[in-house]
Order: structure tokens, then C-alpha cells, then sequence
């Protein structure tokens, strides 16, 4: 598709303006406070839980530095532990030492190095590669915790073969925004054995955010995939209801504020709405990892025999916003579609 000159230079914009999220991730409360409009409720019942835990030192390994893994390092070295991380990307180790952490030269590095480790990629396809490649090194007793957000089936089979050399395995994806990770708002949906999960408790409160074991391998993703069947389409929706304000010459920021009192009320409104409004896309979670995740729920259900009418209308949605270049974009520009 070769796209105008003006969609090319409006994308470039956006992209090059995506070096502010790191920093403005390590800002602080002001930026948080910024983001969820004042919304630290969450935050401060997983404090209070994480303070009544024991902790000891520990080095951390993270195998994937991207939006979320970057989130996460600076989350668990601003609370004392050290962390040994490795990407492909030279920016993304670039940024992991510059907030403290320790660049492996590979993921079987990382393997050797630490016992309790994370791992945050694109897709499940890449996550069972990369523990493959990792396989002869994990230590005795490793738990590895996966946020990526895949297919239950490659869940199950990861887990299954991990468990074949004794090392758990934790499903556990987030529901929030890489900002929301940075800030300590995202909530954590996790499978796995409990006994697992156990072992690497303190982490998640240490990130901070709601922590909710929800079962055995597979149901993290599973319930993640439920959150974000019904995040993406608040997404949607708010961003067909401003475009209909937008149409009639309304004050857009008045009419979120108001928004945000009224029974139509989502978080969606707190993280996205500003950003829709002012076009401003740099990525705290990509629109085609949401698509892809579209796609995956869609798979799923069909196979139950079970037609989801309004994902299916998402779906084309975020196919035609992947057609005009939008995918590398935060996952509110899906609002330029209706522009």
C-alpha cells in the first residue's frame, strides 16, 4: 500500500516523539497522577499488600526489553533489585543500563544467571523459540513468568515442556498500558501451579498493581484475552463518540471531563481519552499487538462455535487502521479513523 505523503509524515511525527514515553515513565507520581486522573486506589491496595510481604535481595532476569519489559525493569530496580535483561534492540539495552540494569549478552545468559525471570515478546510463536533456545541453561527450581499474551495452546505446550525439567511456569499476562506497569496501576492476571505462583509473589506486588492468581497455565491468558475483548471495544467506542462531538464543533477536553461523571464512564477515558484528542499516539501498548490479540480471540471463539459480532466489527476496525500505517502507533490512534 503506498500511503500519502501527509499519513507518512504524520506517522513519522508520532514516531520519532516516541523516545518521551521512557522518559516520562521514570517521572513519578506527577505523571501517574497525570495519566489515570488522580485514579491510585489500586496502587495503594497492592502496597499495602506488597509491604506485609518479606523480601530479600534478588537479581531479576527479563528476556524482552520492549514497551512492557522496559515498564517492568524500571518498576522492580526502583524496588532494590537488581536486574539482568536482554533484546535484539541495542536501544532497548541501551535504556535498561541507563536505568541501573545489567545487559546479557543473550537469553541463555539471563538463563544462567538468574532463577526467577521475565519474559515480555510479541507473540507466543517467538516465546517458544527463545525458551527452546534457553532450555539447556535455566537453573534448578527457575520460575520463568510470561506476560506475553498468546495463544492458550502454545501456553499449555510452553508450560508442559518446562515442567518436563522441573522449571515453573506462570502465565501472567497484565491488563494496562506500559505506562500503567511504570506507574504501578496494571493488574495482574496469572496462571499457573499455586506453589509456583508462591515463589514468585513478591515480584508482582513489588511492580506493583491488583494481583490475581487465576488458576493453572493457560488461564491467565485466557481472562486476559476476556479484558481485552472488552478494553479494545471501550477503546473503540469512545473513540466513535468523540469523532461524533468532534462533528459538532463540541469543546473535545469539556466533553471528556464531563464523560468521565456520567454512567458511560470506562478507564478507557483516564489513559486514552486526552490522547485522542490532543493526536497524540506514541506507544504505551501498539495497535497491532491489540489486533493481534483481535485476532486470537476470534480464533478461539470460532472454534467453540461461538460468533463474536462486535469483535468481528473490531477486528475490520483494526485491519483498516493497520491498512493506513497506524499498526507501530499507540493503540488509541484507532480515533484516526474517523478522521
Amino acid at each position: 500500500m503506498i500511503l500519502s505523503s501527509g499519513c507518512l509524515d504524520f506517522c513519522r511525527r508520532v514516531l520519532l516523539q516516541s523516545e518521551a514515553v521512557f522518559t516520562r515513565m521514570t517521572d513519578g507520581t506527577e505523571d501517574c497522577n497525570r495519566i489515570h486522573g488522580g485514579r491510585m486506589e489500586n496502587q495503594k491496595k497492592a502496597e499495602s499488600v506488597h509491604e506485609s510481604l518479606e523480601f530479600g535481595p534478588m537479581e531479576v532476569g527479563l528476556v524482552g526489553l520492549g514497551l512492557v519489559g522496559s515498564a517492568i525493569s524500571i518498576r522492580l530496580i526502583a524496588k532494590g533489585y537488581g536486574v539482568t535483561g536482554f533484546d535484539l534492540d541495542d536501544d532497548a539495552k541501551s535504556k535498561l543500563e541507563r536505568v541501573g540494569g545489567t545487559v546479557a549478552k543473550s537469553g541463555r545468559e539471563v538463563a544462567r544467571r538468574c532463577d526467577r525471570i521475565f519474559m515480555s515478546l510479541p507473540d507466543g510463536g517467538i516465546v517458544g523459540s527463545v525458551v527452546d533456545e534457553m532450555m539447556p541453561d535455566f537453573v534448578l527450581n527457575t520460575i520463568l513468568v510470561d506476560t506475553t499474551t498468546a495463544e492458550p495452546e502454545q501456553v499449555l505446550a510452553v508450560g508442559k515442556k518446562l515442567a518436563g525439567i522441573g522449571i515453573g511456569y506462570l502465565d501472567a499476562t497484565l491488563s494496562g498500558s506500559s505506562e500503567q506497569v511504570a506507574c504501578g496501576d496494571a493488574t495482574w492476571l496469572i496462571g499457573g501451579e499455586r506453589n509456583d505462583f508462591d515463589k514468585a509473589e513478591e515480584l508482582f506486588h513489588a511492580i506493583g498493581g491488583l494481583v490475581h492468581h487465576v488458576g493453572p497455565v493457560g488461564a491467565g491468558t485466557r481472562m486476559k484475552l476476556v479484558s481485552n475483548l472488552i478494553l479494545g471495544l471501550n477503546r473503540a467506542v469512545l473513540a466513535e463518540g468523540l469523532a461524533l462531538a468532534e462533528s459538532w464543533d463540541m469543546d473535545l477536553v469539556r466533553t471528556l471531563e464531563i464523560l468521565k461523571t456520567t454512567s458511560a464512564y470506562s478507564k478507557v477515558m483516564d489513559v486514552k481519552g486526552q490522547k485522542m484528542i490532543e493526536r497524540n499516539y506514541q506507544p504505551q501498548a501498539r495497535l497491532k499487538q491489540h489486533h493481534k490479540d483481535v485476532r486470537i480471540l476470534l480464533k478461539l471463539a470460532n472454534e467453540k462455535g461461538l460468533k463474536l459480532y462486535l469483535s468481528e466489527l473490531h477486528e475490520e476496525l483494526m485491519r483498516k487502521a493497520e491498512d493506513e500505517g497506524l499498526g507501530e502507533l499507540d493503540n488509541s490512534a484507532i480515533a484516526e479513523i474517523w478522521r
